[in-house]
């Protein structure tokens, strides 16, 4: 392992290895946001969608069934709220409560767009430098100016940029990715709270409906 940094520092000095460091912690706190996405199901959103279509129309006894046996964040803020419907600001008060739970899952996103935009810019610093080296080596040689090893120390400088571009690129994906589901996330939330607020149908009116006709 050490050897490989020292040939890495050979060829492109510090930046490359800075870079090659870099891309290794990225990769493992991308696997790391991947596995607690899929683990606490972030994305897997149709369990909790029947249960909102049940609370919509007015089935609030299955909706809790169906809420009780997720493990997703967001059965726990419904179910805590049933009993709550008919408050003032209850939306609001959920909705906060919604932020603070996702935040668990948007903690690193700061570290992943961080290293988005800075790996590119490594990237060409190291270019930068290994071009003023490049052109040193060409003024100290003179008239006696080697083509072969000049064109050799413009593509060794151009090597980190590549580089920096290769760690940016695949971490702006993955920040992409982990960012569409957490809104997709919010966005059913919000969706969940208006019908749990106002849903087409409830039980109790239902109830009473027929208790009158039925009487009548």
């Amino acid at each position: 392992m050490i050897s490989m940094f020292q040939a890495l520092y050979d060829i492109g000095g510090p930046i490359l290895v800075i870079l090659l460091l870099t891309s290794i912690f990225t990769l493992g706190l991308t696997g790391f946001k991947y596995w607690q996405f899929r683990s606490d199901g972030i994305g897997q959103l149709k369990p909790l969608k029947s249960a909102v279509r049940a609370l919509d129309g007015g089935r609030e006894g299955d909706a809790r069934a169906k809420l009780a046996a997720s493990k997703h964040w967001l059965a726990s803020i419904i179910l805590s709220a049933l009993p709550l419907r008919g408050r003032d600001g209850l939306i609001a008060r959920l909705e906060a409560e919604a932020d603070q739970a996702l935040q668990p899952y948007e903690s690193g996103f700061r570290i992943l767009d961080t290293i988005a935009q800075l790996a590119p810019l490594l990237g060409l610093l190291g270019t930068v430098l290994g071009m003023i080296d490049a052109f040193q080596a060409l003024q100290s040689a003179g008239s006696q100016v080697d083509p072969s090893a000049l064109a050799g120390g413009i593509w060794v400088a151009l090597l980190t940029t590549a580089a920096g571009l290769s760690v940016a690129m695949p971490t702006s994906i993955a920040l992409s990715w982990f960012e569409a589901q957490t809104d997709r996330e919010r966005a059913f939330a919000e969706h969940a709270f208006t019908i749990l607020v106002t849903p087409k149908t409830r039980e109790a009116a239902t109830t009473e409906i027929g208790a009158v006709g039925y009487g009548t």
